[in-house]
């Protein structure tokens, strides 16, 4: 019993410390993850945190390829997509829906978890908020959204581009595997603004490309505060309906409805298919001119600093024999665009650890290019 008494007295102090020492966010982390038998963040989390809603009104099916699921995939690439615990796999041609094919239970109305592919479409609600005059231009300041920037090191002078191109210089760790690190603070806490807002900058922006979550979401920030309303709904508006989504979607938030820019949109695998195919029209649905072609063409354009791998949110792979660029998410999250052959892969899943070449770049996305590719040319 005394040992009992002292157990809970020691919990409960440690319970305080890690509050008092701005920790307790591990809490919520614990329970949402590992008393629920998982690791880490999973593709199925969506439930377990507040949410903003991306609504659709219209929705429109994929007109469907005249060889739709015709073709097995062979076993290699099988194996490939099952070890790797694939979700979903979609590939579109032409416009049209070519292949499907789900996996341990998951089907066309399973959404899962972004995670970082969210991070290309704060990018594009940037370039649209731009486009209509909410904001006026790319190299604003962050510190015009948020004064008490400037008051840091560097913090008046970084911009929205360099935010965007990953060139902020802000003091971010993007490790997610250390729970006192600030990836799980913003992903676990209660109020992303203390978990971001609250950081330094480290050096010059501008001068170095490093990948960073903390910079998407003071982009997020910023976008948001220009517009007066959440991210979600202008996603729902300018995007969402145009694209004439098949389901409403959700975009994660802390306890204070503030979106989680950099990951985190749970939604199917078929409508992340159709942000793809915005890329591949060069920001057009039908004769609608929905995303400003040049800013598109600015978020597929390999910056130097990042020696040619990363835009703006999104990733570059032109050392392949066939050039392609892609939304990237934790897991192996992946809405690849394939312009030469006019098709966009879309796989989602929960592939943990998954191996990178010596550019930091998932070494499954070129594969999934290659084969599939040669399987439909």
């Amino acid at each position: 019993m005394r040992i009992l008494k002292y157990m809970i007295g020691g919990a409960a102090a440690g319970a305080v410390a890690a509050y008092f020492l701005g920790y307790d966010y591990l809490f919520s982390g614990i329970s949402k993850t590992y008393l629920k038998g998982k690791s880490s963040a999973y593709i199925d989390d969506g439930d377990l945190f507040p949410s903003n809603p991306i609504d659709t009104e219209a929705p429109e099916l994929w007109e469907e390829d005249s060889g739709y699921n015709q073709k097995e995939l062979p076993k290699h690439l099988i194996d490939n997509l099952k070890t790797s615990k694939t979700a979903a796999f979609v590939v579109i041609r032409n416009g049209k829906i070519l292949h499907e094919q789900y996996w341990a239970g998951y089907n066309q109305l399973s959404q899962t978890n972004s995670f970082s592919m969210a991070k290309a479409v704060t990018v594009m609600l940037l370039g649209k908020a731009l486009e209509e005059g909410i904001i006026g231009s790319i190299d604003e300041k962050i510190s015009e959204f948020y004064p008490e920037l400037k008051e840091k090191t560097f913090g008046n002078t970084v911009t929205l581009k360099n935010l965007a191109q990953m060139e902020a210089g802000l003091d971010w760790d993007e490790n997610y595997n250390n729970p006192f690190l600030p990836n799980a603070k913003a992903y676990y806490g209660k109020n992303l603004v203390k978990a971001v807002l609250t950081r330094n900058f480290k050096e010059e922006p501008g001068t170095r490309f490093e990948y960073q979550s903390g910079s998407t979401q003071l982009l997020g920030f910023a976008v948001r505060k220009a517009l007066g309303k959440p991210l979600a709904s202008y996603l729902s508006e300018k995007f969402w309906i145009p694209l004439g989504m098949e389901q409403n979607a959700k975009w994660s938030t802390d306890n204070h409805g503030i979106e989680k820019a950099y990951c985190c949109i749970h939604s199917n695998a078929r409508d992340f298919a159709k942000l793809g195919q915005l890329f591949l029209n060069d920001g057009k649905v039908g004769d609608q001119q929905i995303l400003n072609t040049d800013f598109i063409e600015h978020m597929r354009t390999p910056t130097e600093k990042s020696e040619n791998i990363y835009g703006m949110g999104l990733w570059i792979n032109h050392d392949n024999p066939i050039k392609h660029y892609y939304f990237l998410g934790l897991q192996g999250q992946y809405i690849i665009m394939v312009p030469e052959h006019n098709m966009v892969i879309v796989r989602t899943g929960s592939y943990f650890n998954s191996p990178k070449n010596d550019r930091g770049r998932p070494d499954q996305v070129g594969f999934l290019v290659n084969e599939t590719v040669q399987l439909f040319q």
